[in-house]
């Protein structure tokens, strides 16, 4: 009998901060975030269908992948980012702690 090193590996477990399946990266979302991604990815799968390309499908499987990774490495620091970007939404005013992009290149010194 002849063992290959591939045989002789044991089986690798799946990574789970690389969210490889749209349940994985959902289940990774703020609660918040949920409908979003599944408006986003349906509207994904919808296209797929229709032009018989899956680009769109991985392009917003990626991005979420993204924001998955991005919440499970800071939650509370994502949900804040959250608020700050629907308050800004809802009020048309940056958040207090920000700066303009020609004080921060100042400050940079560029």
């Amino acid at each position: 009998m002849v063992m290959t090193a591939a045989a002789a590996q044991p089986p690798q477990q799946p990574n789970p901060l690389r969210f490889d399946s749209p349940r994985a990266i959902r289940a990774a979302l703020l609660p918040e975030e949920a409908g979003e991604f599944d408006l986003a990815y349906q509207a994904a799968l919808k296209t797929a269908a229709e032009t018989l390309s899956l680009e769109q499908l991985q392009a917003t499987l990626e991005n979420w992948r993204t924001i998955a990774r991005m919440t499970q490495a800071d939650p509370a620091g994502h949900r804040h980012l959250i608020q700050q970007a629907e308050r800004g939404r809802r009020t048309g005013e940056p958040p207090a702690d920000s700066r303009s992009w020609s004080s921060l290149k100042a400050e940079l010194g560029l």
